[in-house]
């Protein structure tokens, strides 16, 4: 973020942001508000180098007095180097010469490195301690348990060869907690399961709880969620666990992308080419390759693969969406956007490609996404996490949409006006991220959705499911549920368009068609007792501009 001229935003900034406060945006210089503030924010820096690219650029230069001979020549050339780059504005082709080649994935994952002009950087360790101390320091002045939650967290960035493998981290400890470690990165391995288990390892040391989130899954070369470890081996019962321990839920939503579904492994789904990223984070143009371990919609299916072989799925996990905004802005209002980087928060600026033309993103490329929705008692650190933990979770890509989502025997009966409707739907049935065992008829599945009091109306309720058939193939299918308007599915089974209000020449979506509110109850009309399945809901807005 700070090699894209985001040389002023700092944690205070991102906080004072997602609590509705006025900040100056960090290149353009213009006041920035959130519309509709946040409940909860982590900010996460990425581990590696932590504070560092800062510090030699604006603090008080390299200390080169401790390093040896070799480091202080690193140093000093390294301060040079990106100074140089930095205030020439020359830093888009800084930060791609940083990004690793696209060599082979597994040989690229033995390395603890990231690539190119990334091995000049010197470690200056007691700057990331000093950063990371001010980082967990800040949060705790920011959290306000009832008000306003402030998570601690970080970014672990693998990314070898170029395959996206990156997690957030996030943990209800405090500052002084978290201050007995310093945030797990790349450098110390590539591999997940090695984050996991310096999760494991970490956790009971310090006393606190903690989560790491798949993020960006989409350009994860297929290696996001694989049929095999990254490390090549086959997966086993101690690999599982360890998985489903530590990423109960993924990130399906955010700037670089939608990590739902795409076109090519879901034709039959009109809606599957929403947002898509074509684009790897590397230093060299290699195609765009659609892989079944890039999207949680295959990913759910593979896991079911995987539990009727290992008797444990991998992949049993809810979703969550994020922005991963490198302005310190989390910007997800399609109409109050400020850029994925501090550059391309202006028109002009958007259009920037690499120097040699290959493919690659500009500013266009990016989207206003998106949100985490958490269904949790209480709007604390401990109480947020243990929702993600138990998956009572949703993503929006940006809209603040209500959904709620129940299964269970006997629902059909229950009034979705009912005011205790949770408790009720919960006492005979699981809420969203629940898990049922199959009975001789369908479920009856609850969905209610509700607008964004500021946003566009609502088109429809869908409910996707995935399952295995009798010979073990995974199969899905979408299922309209609910929607607004006297629309009628057609022969082939699909819903009629609901419309479309957008002024072409304002932008502005005059709301005359669509649904406030949408619900239903649905039973599955497929449903077979012998077969794994999962389902979930997706609500759709009418168009609106992007």
């Amino acid at each position: 973020a700070y090699t894209n001229n985001n040389f002023t935003a700092d944690p205070h900034t991102a906080y004072n942001y997602a609590k509705g406060q006025p900040v100056i945006h960090p290149f353009n210089r213009t006041r920035v508000q959130i519309g509709t503030p946040l409940d909860f924010l982590v900010v996460s820096d990425h581990a590696e180098f932590l504070g560092v690219i800062r510090e030699i650029h604006s603090g008080d230069g390299v200390d080169v007095s401790e390093m040896g001979w070799w480091d202080g020549i690193k140093a000093k050339l390294a301060a040079w180097y990106l100074n140089n780059h930095l205030d020439e504005g020359t830093a888009l082709e800084l930060f791609r010469d940083i990004l690793p080649p696209p060599l082979p994935v597994r040989d690229a994952a033995k390395s603890v490195q990231l690539g190119g002009d990334s091995n000049l950087l010197p470690d200056m360790v007691d700057t990331q301690v000093n950063t990371w101390r001010s980082l967990t320091n800040i949060s705790d002045e920011y959290n306000q348990p009832g008000e306003f939650t402030a998570f601690i967290g970080w970014e672990w960035s693998s990314i070898p060869g170029g395959a996206n493998l990156h997690r957030v981290v996030m943990t209800d400890a405090n500052a002084e907690q978290a201050q007995q470690f310093q945030p797990m990165g790349l450098l110390m391995s590539q591999y997940p399961e090695d984050l996991w288990g310096w999760l494991e390892e970490t956790a009971p040391k310090v006393g606190a709880n903690f989560i790491a989130i798949p993020h960006n899954s989409n350009l994860s070369k297929g290696f996001m969620f694989d049929d095999t470890r990254l490390r090549g081996t086959p997966f086993n019962a101690d690999y599982i666990a360890l998985r489903m321990k530590w990423e109960p839920i993924a990130e399906v939503t955010q700037i670089k992308g939608d990590s739902e579904t795409h076109q090519d492994l879901s034709p039959d789904d009109e809606f599957a080419d929403f947002e898509e990223f074509p684009f790897y984070l590397q230093s060299d143009y290699s195609p765009y390759e659609v892989k079944q371990g890039d999207f949680m919609r295959s990913a759910l299916k593979r896991g079911l693969s995987m539990g009727a072989e290992f008797g444990q799925n991998p992949y049993q996990f809810g979703v969550i969406g994020s922005t991963d905004a490198h302005t310190g802005l989390a910007t997800a209002e399609e109409d109050n956007f400020w850029g994925k980087m501090a550059t391309d928060s202006i028109p002009e600026n958007k259009n920037t490609q690499w120097e040699d033309d290959e493919p690659a993103p500009n500013g266009w490329a990016f989207s206003a996404s998106g949100l985490a929705a958490v269904w949790a008692q209480d709007n604390t650190r401990q109480s947020i996490l243990a929702a993600m933990q138990r998956k009572e979770t949703y993503a929006t890509s940006g809209p603040r949409i209500g959904l709620r989502f129940f299964a269970g025997a006997g629902l059909d009966a229950l009034d979705l006006a009912d005011g205790d409707l949770y408790g009720k739907a919960t006492a005979a049935g699981v809420p969203m991220g629940g898990e049922l065992a199959g009975g001789a008829t369908s479920p009856v599945f609850i969905v209610l959705a509700s607008k964004d009091p500021l946003d566009a109306n609502l088109d429809r309720i869908q409910i996707v499911k995935g399952w295995l058939d009798s010979n073990g193939q995974q199969q899905e299918r979408v299922f309209d549920v609910a929607w607004a308007g006297e629309r009628s599915p057609g022969p082939d089974g699909k819903l009629p368009a609901v419309g479309d209000t957008v002024d072409r020449s304002s932008g502005k979506n005059s709301n005359t068609i669509g649904a406030a509110q949408l619900s239903a109850h649905w039973v599955d009309p497929d449903y077979s007792a012998d077969q794994s399945a999962f389902y979930y809901a997706r609500v759709l807005q009418i168009p609106t501009a992007r």
